[in-house]
């Protein structure tokens, strides 16, 4: 990545997962980084140990002391009215959005990009590690940090560039990858989008911009496969272009890399991996849930397609430990075991509290949701309440205000959604704080339970304060 060494890039909202990320892909590209974020944390502190001159805060004089740029990146969650961004408006200066910023990266090289509702931060994260293990020595950028490697993005000595790709504002598109990976599509982001319609039109656009000569890689078993792959078959003949070739993956459907013979060993499966109606190996993978086979299967077909050798993919795929805060235990204490998930949405709650309870087989399952977002709590209200069955209590706190407008704040609570859980047959209570949080888990967990800290927003804060306590009885 030499084209970027000795530019100069400022990053407004520099302390998100991928932003960061990104930053310091450039930073180990030989570019100077500065920016902005409104609070510090140790993301802040390691861009600014790798070079980087990150502030707190944001304003317009950060951007006027660090002089000219060769463009000014910002975050999904920068709005107009951000300072800097005026007055980088002002000045003239180039300014780009993250996936764009992403899109120029991936463009120089063999771009791998890993997209869907679900999974995309697991999957990108199990290939990374696999290439990684293999010694492709890949780049990557990815939506948490991966446990086996350095964080949540590297910068490799191989052409190989793995990213996630979000669909959300269709941001993904700004993306032209030669391989594309979908793990699968659900209703989401019902604040931007109309419908699966118009989901599935925004990742049949993401498709038609893999590169010529490229693959597509598939969920055979997914719902939407079908109509997405006509979508896309109808959007390459408008163009008058040739498809990109189609490779699939599965467990039910006939697809090219087929996961037979599911077993479950030890709280989590084994399976074997069989291409093109052929076995090839048998893989045990370390993590919990049928969701995650079908996880390693993406990253395998992904890797597969690019011609890296079957048993390469199957000695490594196995070893693969995991993302962070995806089924993270964080402690075990008492006999009460304390698990941190990102899960936000009904679907991931599901395969979650399944994955725990074949894996654990708890006394009870305790999960402490944080609501994320007020648009998507009041779009999935019903499907949220249902998606709670496996957990014996549920325990929610204050919406996580993120991308909403205060109008949406006033359309939706917490307190109507653990009406709606306790209306489908479940045990809920609303508690505002962490605190209050705390206090309670203190006084109300046994040991034999299983605590889940779930969402994605700031609830893993609350794991680290029950952990302290555990340890320490204050």
């Amino acid at each position: 990545m030499k084209s970027f060494a000795g530019k100069k890039y400022y990053f407004v909202g520099a302390g998100g997962i991928g932003m960061s990320g990104l930053a310091m892909v450039l930073l180990r590209s030989g570019a100077e980084i500065y920016g902005s974020d409104r609070q510090g944390g140790f993301v802040i502190e390691k861009l600014n140990s790798l070079g980087a001159d990150i502030k707190i805060g944001h304003m317009k004089e950060w951007l006027q002391a660090a002089g000219e740029m060769d463009a000014v990146v910002i975050s999904a969650a920068v709005g107009s009215d951000n300072p800097e961004l005026k007055y980088a408006k002002e000045k003239g200066f180039r300014v780009l959005k993250y996936a764009q910023m992403l899109g120029q990266i991936v463009d120089q090289h063999k771009g791998i990009a890993f997209a869907g509702t679900h999974g995309k931060s697991s999957t990108s994260g199990w290939a990374a590690f696999m290439l990684s293990r293999l010694e492709y020595s890949p780049n990557y950028i990815v939506g948490a940090d991966i446990k086996q490697l350095e964080g949540s993005s590297g910068v490799g000595k191989g052409n190989d560039f793995i990213v996630e790709a979000c669909e959300y504002d269709r941001s993904f598109i700004n993306i032209r990858p030669e391989t594309a990976v979908i793990t699968n599509i659900d209703l989401d982001h019902l604040d931007y989008y109309r419908d699966i319609d118009d989901i599935i039109g925004a990742f049949s656009e993401f498709l038609a911009g893999v590169k010529p000569g490229g693959k597509i890689i598939l969920n055979a078993d997914d719902r939407y496969y079908k109509p997405l792959l006509e979508s896309y078959y109808e959007r390459m003949k408008s163009f008058g272009r040739e498809p990109a070739d189609i490779i699939t993956y599965g467990i039910e459907a006939n697809a090219d890399y087929k996961a037979s013979g599911l077993k479950l060993e030890d709280g989590t499966y084994s399976f074997e991996l069989c291409y093109d109606g052929y076995p090839t190996g048998r893989i045990h993978i370390e993590l919990p849930g049928v969701h995650n086979v079908y996880n390693c299967l993406a990253a395998i077909a992904a890797l597969g397609s690019q011609g890296v050798e079957t048993e390469g993919l199957i000695r490594t795929a196995g070893l693969f430990e995991g993302i962070d805060r995806r089924l993270m235990v964080l402690a075990e204490r008492q006999g009460i075991k304390l698990i941190d998930d990102y899960a936000h949405h009904p679907t991931e709650i599901r395969a979650s509290l399944a994955a725990v309870r074949q894996m654990y087989r708890p006394q009870r399952i305790v999960c402490v949701f944080q609501p994320h977002q007020y648009s998507r709590t009041r779009f999935f209200m019903d499907d949220f309440a249902q998606s709670f069955e496996l957990s014996d209590l549920v325990i929610v706190p204050e919406i996580y205000f993120v991308r909403d407008t205060l109008e949406s704040t006033k359309q939706v609570s917490s307190q109507d959604l653990v009406a709606k859980i306790k209306e489908k047959g479940s045990e809920a209570v609303f508690i505002d704080s962490f605190t209050g949080i705390l206090s309670y888990l203190k006084e109300n967990i046994n040991s034999g339970d299983v605590v889940i800290t779930m969402g994605a927003g700031d609830i893993w804060k609350v794991a680290e304060d029950y952990i302290k306590w555990l340890r320490t009885g204050s």
